[in-house]
Protein backbone atom coordinates (compact mmCIF):
# COMPACT_ATOMS: atom_id res chain seq x y z
CA UNK A 1 0.00 0.00 0.00
CA UNK A 2 2.54 2.12 0.69
CA UNK A 3 4.64 1.54 -2.84
CA UNK A 4 1.31 2.37 -4.33
CA UNK A 5 0.71 5.91 -2.61
CA UNK A 6 4.82 6.89 -2.91
CA UNK A 7 4.36 5.82 -6.72
CA UNK A 8 1.49 7.82 -6.66
CA UNK A 9 2.56 10.73 -5.78
CA UNK A 10 5.62 10.42 -7.43
CA UNK A 11 2.94 10.51 -10.27
CA UNK A 12 1.32 13.57 -9.78
CA UNK A 13 4.70 15.28 -8.73
CA UNK A 14 5.71 14.58 -12.08
CA UNK A 15 2.80 15.63 -14.01
CA UNK A 16 2.71 18.96 -12.14
CA UNK A 17 6.17 19.46 -12.78
CA UNK A 18 5.81 18.07 -16.62
CA UNK A 19 2.79 20.89 -17.63
CA UNK A 20 5.15 23.70 -15.77
CA UNK A 21 7.73 22.63 -18.26
CA UNK A 22 5.44 22.72 -21.11
CA UNK A 23 4.33 25.79 -19.84
CA UNK A 24 7.77 27.37 -19.60
CA UNK A 25 8.51 26.34 -22.85
CA UNK A 26 5.37 27.66 -24.25
CA UNK A 27 5.70 30.83 -22.92
CA UNK A 28 9.29 30.96 -23.74
CA UNK A 29 8.45 30.34 -27.34
CA UNK A 30 5.42 32.99 -27.07
CA UNK A 31 7.49 35.77 -25.81
CA UNK A 32 10.61 35.50 -27.86
CA UNK A 33 7.71 36.10 -30.93
CA UNK A 34 6.28 38.68 -28.94
CA UNK A 35 9.70 40.30 -28.51
CA UNK A 36 10.96 40.09 -32.36
CA UNK A 37 8.05 41.74 -32.61
CA UNK A 38 8.17 44.31 -30.43
CA UNK A 39 11.84 44.88 -32.38
CA UNK A 40 10.40 45.02 -35.84
CA UNK A 41 7.64 47.63 -34.60
CA UNK A 42 10.62 49.93 -32.76
CA UNK A 43 12.66 49.52 -35.51
CA UNK A 44 9.97 50.76 -38.43
CA UNK A 45 9.16 53.59 -35.58
CA UNK A 46 13.37 54.43 -35.80
CA UNK A 47 12.64 54.45 -39.26
CA UNK A 48 10.27 56.71 -39.86
CA UNK A 49 11.41 59.31 -37.14
CA UNK A 50 14.85 59.46 -39.43
CA UNK A 51 16.77 59.28 -36.04
CA UNK A 52 19.95 58.53 -35.65
CA UNK A 53 21.41 54.63 -36.69
CA UNK A 54 23.25 54.40 -33.51
CA UNK A 55 20.52 55.80 -31.11
CA UNK A 56 18.31 53.17 -33.06
CA UNK A 57 20.75 50.29 -32.08
CA UNK A 58 20.96 52.35 -28.53
CA UNK A 59 16.69 52.25 -28.31
CA UNK A 60 16.62 48.70 -29.37
CA UNK A 61 19.33 46.87 -27.67
CA UNK A 62 17.99 48.39 -24.59
CA UNK A 63 14.11 47.46 -25.20
CA UNK A 64 15.19 43.74 -26.39
CA UNK A 65 17.07 43.36 -22.91
CA UNK A 66 14.22 45.03 -20.89
CA UNK A 67 12.06 42.27 -22.05
CA UNK A 68 14.54 39.53 -21.82
CA UNK A 69 14.50 40.16 -18.55
CA UNK A 70 10.71 40.42 -17.98
CA UNK A 71 10.43 37.05 -19.95
CA UNK A 72 13.25 34.98 -17.70
CA UNK A 73 10.98 36.69 -14.76
CA UNK A 74 7.99 35.07 -15.83
CA UNK A 75 9.09 31.79 -16.37
CA UNK A 76 10.40 31.25 -13.21
CA UNK A 77 7.19 32.66 -11.75
CA UNK A 78 5.90 29.38 -13.09
CA UNK A 79 8.43 27.16 -11.25
CA UNK A 80 7.00 28.61 -8.30
CA UNK A 81 10.47 31.01 -7.68
CA UNK A 82 9.53 34.44 -5.82
CA UNK A 83 9.79 36.61 -8.35
CA UNK A 84 9.98 40.00 -5.71
CA UNK A 85 13.16 37.94 -4.23
CA UNK A 86 14.39 37.34 -7.85
CA UNK A 87 14.01 40.93 -8.93
CA UNK A 88 15.86 42.40 -5.51
CA UNK A 89 18.79 39.64 -6.73
CA UNK A 90 18.71 41.97 -10.30
CA UNK A 91 19.16 44.95 -8.43
CA UNK A 92 21.49 44.32 -5.89
CA UNK A 93 23.55 42.49 -8.88
CA UNK A 94 22.69 45.69 -11.16
CA UNK A 95 24.40 47.94 -8.09
CA UNK A 96 27.37 45.75 -7.75
CA UNK A 97 28.30 45.57 -11.65
CA UNK A 98 27.66 49.48 -11.78
CA UNK A 99 30.40 49.89 -9.13
CA UNK A 100 32.68 47.32 -10.35
CA UNK A 101 31.97 48.94 -13.97
CA UNK A 102 31.97 52.55 -12.67
CA UNK A 103 33.97 53.59 -15.80
CA UNK A 104 32.26 51.40 -18.21
CA UNK A 105 29.16 52.96 -17.19
CA UNK A 106 30.11 56.24 -17.71
CA UNK A 107 31.45 55.27 -21.42
CA UNK A 108 27.64 54.31 -21.85
CA UNK A 109 26.33 57.52 -20.45
CA UNK A 110 28.65 59.45 -22.81
CA UNK A 111 28.05 57.87 -25.95
CA UNK A 112 23.98 58.48 -25.11
CA UNK A 113 25.18 62.17 -24.69
CA UNK A 114 26.77 61.90 -28.38
CA UNK A 115 24.13 60.36 -30.11
CA UNK A 116 21.61 62.54 -28.98
CA UNK A 117 23.15 66.53 -29.24
CA UNK A 118 25.56 64.79 -31.92
CA UNK A 119 28.98 67.16 -31.59
CA UNK A 120 29.90 65.04 -34.90
CA UNK A 121 28.90 62.40 -36.81
CA UNK A 122 30.14 59.19 -38.71
CA UNK A 123 32.46 60.48 -41.72
CA UNK A 124 33.45 63.98 -39.97
CA UNK A 125 36.70 64.62 -39.56
CA UNK A 126 37.36 65.99 -35.80
CA UNK A 127 39.37 66.34 -32.48
CA UNK A 128 38.41 64.70 -29.57
CA UNK A 129 39.67 62.67 -26.84
CA UNK A 130 43.51 63.36 -27.74
CA UNK A 131 42.88 62.09 -31.15
CA UNK A 132 42.64 64.00 -34.58
CA UNK A 133 41.14 62.20 -37.80
CA UNK A 134 37.37 60.82 -39.18
CA UNK A 135 35.09 59.82 -37.09
CA UNK A 136 34.35 55.71 -38.45
CA UNK A 137 31.78 54.26 -35.85
CA UNK A 138 29.91 55.88 -32.86
CA UNK A 139 29.46 53.03 -30.34
CA UNK A 140 28.13 52.04 -27.01
CA UNK A 141 30.99 52.40 -25.16
CA UNK A 142 33.81 53.86 -27.27
CA UNK A 143 34.36 56.01 -30.49
CA UNK A 144 36.25 54.69 -33.20
CA UNK A 145 38.77 57.33 -35.34
CA UNK A 146 41.03 56.66 -38.82
CA UNK A 147 43.82 59.20 -38.19
CA UNK A 148 45.62 60.91 -41.10
CA UNK A 149 48.25 58.29 -41.00
CA UNK A 150 45.75 55.88 -41.32
CA UNK A 151 46.03 54.12 -38.11
CA UNK A 152 42.37 53.03 -36.49
CA UNK A 153 42.46 54.51 -33.03
CA UNK A 154 39.49 53.57 -30.67
CA UNK A 155 38.92 55.96 -27.76
CA UNK A 156 36.65 55.53 -24.65
CA UNK A 157 33.35 57.91 -24.99
CA UNK A 158 34.36 59.48 -21.52
CA UNK A 159 37.33 60.79 -22.76
CA UNK A 160 35.62 62.20 -25.80
CA UNK A 161 33.14 63.74 -24.25
CA UNK A 162 35.26 65.16 -21.03
CA UNK A 163 37.96 66.69 -23.54
CA UNK A 164 37.53 69.42 -25.98
CA UNK A 165 36.25 68.75 -29.14
CA UNK A 166 36.76 70.22 -32.55
CA UNK A 167 34.68 69.56 -35.65
CA UNK A 168 36.44 70.29 -38.85
CA UNK A 169 33.87 69.28 -41.29
CA UNK A 170 31.31 71.67 -39.98
CA UNK A 171 31.08 74.66 -41.46
CA UNK A 172 31.46 75.59 -45.21
CA UNK A 173 35.50 75.80 -45.44
CA UNK A 174 38.50 76.07 -43.44
CA UNK A 175 41.96 78.54 -43.03
CA UNK A 176 44.96 77.48 -44.09
CA UNK A 177 47.34 79.19 -42.37
CA UNK A 178 50.78 80.10 -43.59
CA UNK A 179 53.84 82.40 -43.31
CA UNK A 180 56.38 83.31 -45.63
CA UNK A 181 59.45 85.84 -44.13
CA UNK A 182 60.64 88.33 -46.32
CA UNK A 183 64.41 89.94 -46.80
CA UNK A 184 65.24 93.39 -45.82
CA UNK A 185 64.94 95.41 -48.97
CA UNK A 186 61.93 93.51 -50.39
CA UNK A 187 58.92 95.11 -51.63
CA UNK A 188 56.55 94.42 -49.58
CA UNK A 189 53.56 95.64 -51.27
CA UNK A 190 55.07 94.09 -54.38
CA UNK A 191 55.32 90.44 -52.66
CA UNK A 192 51.84 90.70 -51.37
CA UNK A 193 50.10 91.62 -55.01
CA UNK A 194 52.17 88.40 -56.48
CA UNK A 195 51.44 85.97 -53.41
CA UNK A 196 47.52 86.88 -53.79
CA UNK A 197 47.57 86.97 -57.89
CA UNK A 198 49.08 83.33 -57.69
CA UNK A 199 47.09 82.23 -54.50
CA UNK A 200 43.72 82.62 -57.09
CA UNK A 201 45.27 80.30 -59.55
CA UNK A 202 46.07 77.13 -56.80
CA UNK A 203 42.85 74.66 -57.20
CA UNK A 204 40.46 74.63 -54.99
CA UNK A 205 41.24 78.13 -53.08
CA UNK A 206 37.88 79.40 -52.67
CA UNK A 207 36.89 82.62 -54.13
CA UNK A 208 34.87 84.20 -51.62
CA UNK A 209 36.43 84.50 -48.89
CA UNK A 210 38.83 85.81 -50.53
CA UNK A 211 42.63 84.84 -49.49
CA UNK A 212 44.76 86.99 -46.53
CA UNK A 213 47.86 88.13 -47.28
CA UNK A 214 49.44 90.21 -44.91
CA UNK A 215 52.32 92.04 -42.85
CA UNK A 216 51.97 89.73 -39.44
CA UNK A 217 55.13 90.50 -37.75
CA UNK A 218 58.29 92.21 -38.27
CA UNK A 219 61.90 90.14 -37.57
CA UNK A 220 65.34 90.46 -37.36
CA UNK A 221 65.58 89.07 -40.55
CA UNK A 222 62.63 91.35 -42.25
CA UNK A 223 58.72 91.48 -42.58
CA UNK A 224 57.09 88.04 -42.26
CA UNK A 225 53.61 87.80 -44.06
CA UNK A 226 50.37 85.80 -42.93
CA UNK A 227 48.92 84.15 -46.42
CA UNK A 228 45.75 82.68 -45.69
CA UNK A 229 43.56 80.85 -47.87
CA UNK A 230 40.25 79.31 -47.74
CA UNK A 231 39.16 75.95 -48.79
CA UNK A 232 36.62 73.07 -47.87
CA UNK A 233 37.63 70.54 -45.50
CA UNK A 234 38.33 67.80 -48.40
CA UNK A 235 40.94 70.05 -49.90
CA UNK A 236 42.49 71.34 -47.19
CA UNK A 237 45.87 68.97 -47.60
CA UNK A 238 46.21 69.83 -51.02
CA UNK A 239 45.66 73.74 -50.46
CA UNK A 240 48.16 73.78 -47.67
CA UNK A 241 51.12 71.85 -50.20
CA UNK A 242 50.13 73.73 -52.86
CA UNK A 243 49.90 77.08 -51.18
CA UNK A 244 53.65 76.39 -49.93
CA UNK A 245 54.89 75.19 -52.88
CA UNK A 246 53.45 78.54 -54.70
CA UNK A 247 55.22 80.52 -52.23
CA UNK A 248 58.74 79.16 -52.97
CA UNK A 249 58.36 79.16 -56.51
CA UNK A 250 56.96 83.06 -56.07
CA UNK A 251 59.84 83.92 -54.00
CA UNK A 252 62.55 82.31 -56.56
CA UNK A 253 61.25 83.98 -59.85
CA UNK A 254 61.10 86.99 -58.15
CA UNK A 255 64.83 86.80 -57.21
CA UNK A 256 64.27 87.72 -53.46
CA UNK A 257 67.59 87.69 -51.75
CA UNK A 258 67.76 85.19 -48.44
CA UNK A 259 66.30 86.70 -45.34
CA UNK A 260 69.03 87.41 -42.97
CA UNK A 261 68.89 88.53 -39.18
CA UNK A 262 70.90 92.16 -39.43
CA UNK A 263 72.68 93.41 -36.75
CA UNK A 264 74.60 96.78 -35.79
CA UNK A 265 77.35 97.02 -33.57
CA UNK A 266 78.13 99.89 -31.67
CA UNK A 267 81.31 100.67 -30.41
CA UNK A 268 82.25 103.59 -28.19
CA UNK A 269 85.51 104.31 -28.49
CA UNK A 270 87.65 106.67 -25.67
Amino acid sequence: MELRDTLQVAIDVGVRFGIRIIGAIALWIIGRWAINFVGRIINRWLVHQHLDPTLGRYIASAASIALNIVLVIAILGIFGVETTTFAALIAAAGVAIGVAWGGMLGNFAAGVFLVIFRPFKTGDFVSAGGVTGIVQEIGMFATTFDTPDNVRTIVGNNKVVGDTIQNFSANPYRRVDLTAQLAHGVDVKEAVAMLKERLARIPNVLAQPAPDVEILQFTLAGPVLAIRPYCSHAHYGQVYFDTNRMICDSFSSARYPVPEQHFRVWSQTG
